[in-house]
Formats: C-alpha cells, sequence, structure tokens
C-alpha cells in the first residue's frame, strides 16, 4: 500500500471526517473549522484535526481568508478536485461527439472513447488500483461507495443516468472503457454492471480480488 493510499483510507475510515467532508461539498463557499464545528456539533479543535487528516490527504484544500483581522489568516476549507455536474457533462458530450462520428460500431467506439477520456485522468497504482478509480468517479460525481467484502464499488449517482437509459450502448460503454484504460495492467480488473438497481450502477472485481478500501467507504458531493 502506498503512503497516498494509506493516507486515504485513514482520512475516509473515520464517519466524523467523512461528515466533515461532506458538509463541506453540500456547502456553496469555502468554511472554516469554527463554521465546521458548529455545523457537526464539534469542539472546534476537534474540526480542526479532522480538516487536517482531509488535507494531507489531498481530499480537501486549504485557503487563507481574504477579510482583515488581527493575527493570523482565517483558514478556509473546500473540497479538493471536484468536477462539477455540468463540467461532467460537457466532458462527457465531447466524449460522445468522438464515438459518434464514428457510429459504423457505436458499442466499440464508445468503448474507444472512453479509453481516451482516461487519458485525462491520473493512472491508479497497480498494485492497489481502488482508490484512484473511486477518486475518478467520486470527482466525476458518481458517489462512490467501496465494498471489500463483496468486492465492488456501489455508484449511487451516474450524472448521466438520463442519457444511460436512452442509449445505454453508447454511455455505459463509455465508462466501461474508461474503467479498462484506467486499470490497463493493474490488479485487480473490473467490469461495469449498469443499473442493478434503478439509481445504482456497479463495478465488479474479480472475486479472487478484494477491492481494499474500509468497508462501506463512501465519499459524497454536492
Amino acid at each position: 500500500m502506498t503512503d497516498r493510499t494509506e493516507e486515504y483510507h485513514t482520512a475516509l475510515g473515520s464517519v466524523s471526517r467523512r461528515q466533515v467532508l461532506d458538509a463541506l461539498r453540500h456547502s456553496p463557499e469555502p468554511l472554516d473549522a469554527t463554521a465546521i464545528a458548529d455545523q457537526l456539533g464539534l469542539h472546534v479543535t476537534t474540526a480542526r484535526f479532522h480538516l487536517d487528516h482531509l488535507t494531507d490527504a489531498r481530499l480537501v484544500q486549504r485557503s487563507s481568508g481574504t477579510e482583515k483581522r488581527r493575527g493570523r489568516p482565517r483558514l478556509l476549507y473546500s473540497p479538493a478536485g471536484t468536477v462539477r455536474d455540468d463540467d461532467a457533462r460537457g466532458q462527457l458530450i465531447e466524449v460522445l461527439a468522438g464515438a459518434l462520428a464514428r457510429e459504423k460500431s457505436p458499442d466499440v467506439d464508445s468503448s474507444n472513447a472512453g479509453r481516451r477520456w482516461a487519458g485525462t485522468f491520473s493512472a491508479p497504482d497497480q498494485e492497489d488500483p481502488v482508490p484512484g478509480l473511486m477518486g475518478v468517479f467520486d470527482r466525476l460525481g458518481f458517489e462512490p461507495e467501496s465494498d471489500r467484502e463483496s468486492g465492488t464499488i456501489r455508484l449511487h449517482a451516474c450524472p448521466f443516468r438520463g442519457a444511460a437509459r436512452e442509449h445505454p450502448e453508447i454511455v455505459c460503454n463509455v465508462h466501461r472503457g474508461l474503467i479498462d484504460q484506467l486499470l490497463e495492467g493493474a490488479e485487480p480488473q473490473a467490469r461495469l454492471i449498469p443499473f442493478v438497481e434503478p439509481e445504482l450502477c456497479m463495478v465488479s472485481f474479480d472475486r479472487r480480488h478484494r477491492a481494499p478500501v474500509a468497508d462501506h467507504s463512501r465519499a459524497t458531493r454536492s
């Protein structure tokens, strides 16, 4: 396990830290430790402790407030690296445009488009790819949740679900290609299972392996 992966596991292994991250993701503006403490009923020192862990894991970014005040500037926190739904949809439109331009074999073309899209993200660690894959789906707004016992990542909020229901041979194959390319050369391999429930898709890993993330580790976002 890499140091980065261990930081990710440690940060999301705490219920309180997941609540802090969730509060930041649902806030329209950066928050300071006092605001987080008040919102979640925590002592401000405890809030700072959790924010430091999330910052070290690069799940949260820290900035200084711009208002003039005596002493140290106020530290503000916001989610790191989040792609908003409109941006994600814009990316997918570009991906689909490339696929549909070669529509003789739409399933193959859309999968290849997903592979090209994967090049815009950092490749996951080949020996421990699950946190990296979780991070990609979290950035795109899927609200991923990893279940080590079943060897799956549950995708609770596909931001493209409407288009996926109408054209699964295009949209879902883009995501299949994205996963295949991100995990190329990695162990374990995985496959996408769309709409196992009306609002739920699933990434299933080779049963010989188990997703090496704390049970029900879930990242939520606004």
